[in-house]
């Protein structure tokens, strides 16, 4: 993609409804983060990863059993 195309485009993008643009935005900086071996989480992921501590720290583990059993389902 050239310059002039990529401009192009942001104009285009310039004009459509900002939670559109925010979406774009978005996209933007997670390949961005990607780029630069540094990856920002969402807030949905941050709230997954905290639910997911939660979890651990109250003792809702997977036994060993119910891991190899997903293990091999996929095997």
């Amino acid at each position: 993609m050239t310059r002039e195309s990529l401009e192009n485009l942001l104009d285009r993008v310039a004009a459509w409804p900002e939670e559109d643009q925010e979406k774009v935005a978005r996209f933007i900086d997670e390949i961005e983060a990607k780029r630069g071996d540094v990856y920002k989480l969402s807030d949905e992921e941050r709230a997954a990863v905290r639910r997911g501590f939660a979890e651990m720290r109250s003792g809702q583990l997977a036994s060993d059993e119910e891991v190899a059993a997903v293990f091999n389902r996929y095997r």
